[in-house]
């Protein structure tokens, strides 16, 4: 299981990529592994140059790309795809054990800010006690 190095809480109402570019561009040397909608090429090559940091995602089809194209390129996107899935599933399989664990999605009885930062980090962090021991 991957051991996080940082955990970010945002308003459910902002969205992940937003969040992670505004993030990204103030840490250097990273490699990042997202699903296909983080491949944003323009934002990430600048990263890239900047911080050297980089996103590897499954390749995306590409519309309108010639068929012979496509195919000649097949082996290379299912294999570098697989790569990328391969090193998310530990990342996708640490959230569902949080949640599993923690039932953190469940925080309906929550009526402020400051009792829902107590209840996801409580949580969050009886879980990784759980871990330890």
């Amino acid at each position: 299981m991957p051991h996080p190095e940082q955990l970010l809480f945002t308003k459910a109402s902002e969205n992940d990529i937003t969040h992670l570019k505004r993030v990204a561009s103030y840490i250097d040397n990273r490699t990042y592994f997202g699903d296909k909608i983080y491949g944003n090429v323009d934002f990430w090559s600048e990263i890239e140059q900047t911080n050297n940091s980089r996103m590897l995602t499954p390749i995306k089809d590409i519309k309108g790309q010639h068929e012979s194209q496509k195919k000649r390129e097949k082996a290379y996107n299912d294999l570098f795809s697989k790569i990328v899935f391969s090193v998310r599933q530990p990342i996708e399989s640490l959230f569902n054990w949080l949640i599993e664990k923690t039932d953190i999605q469940r925080a309906s009885k929550v009526r402020s800010t400051k009792g829902l930062l107590a209840f996801v980090c409580g949580r969050i962090i009886a879980a990784f006690i759980y871990l330890i021991f």
